[in-house]
């Protein structure tokens, strides 16, 4: 790749790498500007998949919100991204946990991880 390509995209990474892998359930702080007013608003849910890399990796996050499957993508580099905090380990044994979907209930949990 380009060098200077590469010294752009430097700059555009995180400085604080996010600890957090498939099957955890996390906590999102996302910054949301509504207007001329900004808010952050906290999205928890259970990590399914991470994909690309460098300053194009992104991460999903699924929970069941009022009875219904809500899915979102957050791009791991992202400046709204203010803050992601691991609540629950995951033990999963696959990279994408897409089947998750189908399964409702006590179904759709992943079991915990031990940290050792």
């Amino acid at each position: 790749m380009n060098e200077k390509i590469r010294e752009i995209e430097a700059k555009q990474m995180r400085e604080d790498a996010l600890e957090f892998g498939i099957g955890d359930t996390v906590r999102v702080d996302v910054r949301i500007r509504e207007g001329s007013k900004e808010r952050t608003q906290a999205f928890e849910g259970t990590v399914l998949a991470r994909r690309g890399s460098g300053v194009n990796e992104t991460f999903t996050v699924r929970r069941v919100a009022s009875g219904i499957g809500v899915e979102r993508v957050f791009p791991l580099n992202s400046p709204n991204v203010q803050k992601v905090r691991v609540t629950r380990r995951g033990k999963a044994r696959r990279a994408k946990l897409f089947y998750l979907r189908d399964r409702t209930g006590k179904a759709a949990k992943t079991k915990a991880r031990d940290i050792r």
